[in-house]
């Protein structure tokens, strides 16, 4: 499974700011119509200005990272500013470059080149190969292979360049926030010479057409994708993967300077759009505090996620021309490169560790049974024989078995409470109904037999029913009972005779009157579990659900059955006030524990403690 390692660096969390580079590209062949010069002009290898547009006496000055001017060889550039961040490539990072600019300020040209100046692209794949060479001939344990991909976002269309009869790819997202285009086209590399074999073809394939500002203007924005992943030869096996982006952004373009139409009218308001996307991207970054990150408003900042405020080293290579009919243009881009470098990234090292683990736990396992003693042997022994003399059954690690021996051990005493409690309640009825056929018998006696008898045992074991007609005949002579005393105290008895469920409640009041129990239905047998506990285990219970009610923290009081986070702090609140609880049941006291809620809670704890004793 893939996982993020963080990139450390002195101990600490490392973050790295966007690298922003200034590029100014000379003059072309033909000057200025008024002849009037540059517009922009730089001071050292950092600093720079440029005419103010308000004023043309005054001048704006802009702070970069690097400033390479117009005698600045490709070389020097990628040197100075590509290379340094090469090698966390192959580390498990990732890496981008990407060209911004207006149409025809140099951007192509410094990704590409010619081939007697190659640009950042082939100079980039170059030194990764030198680095991997370097890296195999160490000998630090790991094996490296290469691969590339390459497309093109040409009218919020996303193409595969390698496969041009491609139709429109889609952009996803894993679980791990990885940016992906399932269907690309990825082909592994062992040398320059495969990449130049597939690269060179690859970039003919992209959109390209001539406008009033440029011969040869690109009508797309082209991505190339390195991949590097080294595999650790030795266990656990762990493969880090590394993502080096180089990226040739469109030009913005003016369609009045440029006199688009058409299909290229269409293309320029696709690249603008994508653009002014970015822009917005940049500015959200920059005002931080929660602000929502419009990625997903263009498939070209979807795709530089990665780049910008995301998990890469970033270098914005900014390409500005220095004929004034470009000032707005390069004074945009200025502004766009001061914003940008104000965003920091925080790399990660990708790794994923291909071995199972459950191999290397069996493998341990297996290792020090071989060195165990005799005892270890035997418990294998048995095991073993009992596991052939079962049936097969699914395996079940050993907290899944703790897990459904307790279930089972509630279920069984559950089902043996009710089955006691059903056998109780049997026995009472059955005893008030010899009670109350013995008082009905002895008041259908005569007046002189009822006195008699008095000194008689009341109860008396006759199995004999109560016939209700034989009760109705003999009520007149209720009203001429000489005893009454017997009239009052025994006509009670009479009525719990029809309604025999008052009288089992009143005799289960009877068994705790510790509080009272709630009327309703749903409540009639609560108490009956209590009575058929161990009295130790119920008291044991009870001490236990006492002591974190008394001691407990918000955590502990969670852990309670029926006690959520609001209830947790209305005990802590009324400990602090009043002190420790001194039985379970002052939880009555507290707001919105009614009498039902408190004999639940009752019963939810104890069963869930004597099970767990079990």
């Amino acid at each position: 499974m893939a996982q993020r390692v963080p990139a450390t660096e002195g101990g600490s969390k490392k973050t790295s700011r966007i690298r922003v580079v200034v590029r100014l590209r000379p003059y072309m062949d033909s000057q200025d119509e008024k002849g009037e010069g540059s517009c922009v002009r730089g001071l050292d290898s950092q600093n720079l200005e440029i005419i103010n547009w308000r004023n043309a006496t005054e001048t704006v000055k802009y702070h970069f990272d690097a400033f390479h001017g117009e005698q600045r060889t490709q070389k020097e550039v990628f040197l100075s500013s590509v290379k340094p961040i090469l090698p966390h490539v192959l580390s498990g990072q990732n890496a981008s470059v990407f060209a911004y600019g207006p149409t025809g300020a140099g951007k192509t040209h410094t990704m590409l080149g010619s081939p007697e100046q190659p640009g950042v692209i082939p100079r980039a794949f170059c030194e990764v190969c030198k680095l991997v060479k370097a890296k195999e001939e160490e000998d630090d344990g790991w094996n490296y292979s290469i691969g590339m991909s390459y497309l093109e976002i040409y009218n919020e269309k996303v193409l595969d360049l390698l496969s041009p009869s491609s139709q429109d790819l889609p952009i996803r997202e894993d679980k791990d926030k990885n940016i992906l285009i399932p269907g690309l086209t990825y082909t592994p590399l062992s040398s320059f010479e495969d990449f130049d074999r597939h690269f060179i073809p690859a970039s003919l394939n992209r959109t390209t057409a001539s406008t009033k500002l440029n011969q040869r203007s690109s009508r797309s924005h082209a991505i190339l994708l390195i991949k590097v992943v080294r595999t650790q030869c030795s266990l656990p096996h762990r493969q880090q993967t590394g993502k080096l982006y180089l990226v040739d952004l469109a030009g913005s373009e003016d369609n009045r300077r440029t006199g688009n139409q058409g299909i290229r009218l269409k293309e320029s308001g696709a690249i603008n759009l994508s653009l002014f996307t970015l822009s917005k991207v940049v500015d959200s970054l920059n005002a931080g505090g929660g602000v929502r990150v419009p990625y997903r408003d263009s498939k070209l900042t979807r795709l530089l996620q990665d780049s910008l405020g995301g998990s890469a080293h970033s270098v914005m290579i900014t390409n500005i021309a220095p004929e004034y009919k470009y000032y707005f243009d390069s004074f945009s881009a200025l502004n766009f490169a001061a914003k940008s470098k104000l965003i920091v990234n925080k790399p990660f090292v990708r790794e994923t560790v291909t071995a199972p683990a459950l191999q290397v736990k069996r493998a341990r396992e297996d290792q020090v049974a071989g060195g165990s003693t005799a005892e270890p042997r035997k418990k294998r022994k048995i095991k073993t024989e009992q596991e052939s003399s079962s049936p097969p059954a699914r395996s079940h690690s050993p907290s899944e078995l703790s897990v459904l021996e307790r279930l089972v051990a509630l279920e069984k005493l559950m089902l043996g409470c009710q089955e006691q409690v059903k056998h109780t309640h049997l026995k009472e009825v059955r005893d008030m109904q010899r009670e109350i056929d013995s008082k009905a018998k002895l008041w259908s006696r005569p007046t002189g037999e009822a006195s008699t008898s008095s000194q008689e045992p009341v109860f008396l074991n006759n199995p004999a029913p109560l016939l209700r007609k034989q009760a109705t005949a003999t009520k007149p002579k209720k009203q001429q009972a000489v005893v009454q005393p017997l009239q009052v105290s025994q006509l009670q008895p009479l009525q719990l005779a029809v309604v025999r469920k008052p009288s089992i409640c009143a005799q289960k009041r009877k068994v705790s009157d510790q509080f009272e129990e709630p009327e309703g239905k749903e409540n009639m047998y609560v108490k009956g579990w209590e009575s058929e506990l161990d009295t130790s285990m119920l008291e044991q219970s009870k001490n236990k659900i006492l002591q974190v009610l008394n001691t407990g923290s918000l955590k502990d009081l969670k852990t309670l059955q029926l006690i959520g986070v609001k209830k947790a702090k209305l005990i802590m609140g009324w400990r602090e006030i009043h002190g420790h609880f001194t039985k379970v049941e002052d939880l009555s006291q507290i707001e919105g524990m009614t009498e039902k809620r408190l004999s639940s809670f009752m019963k939810a704890n104890i069963l869930s403690h004597s099970a767990m004793g079990m």
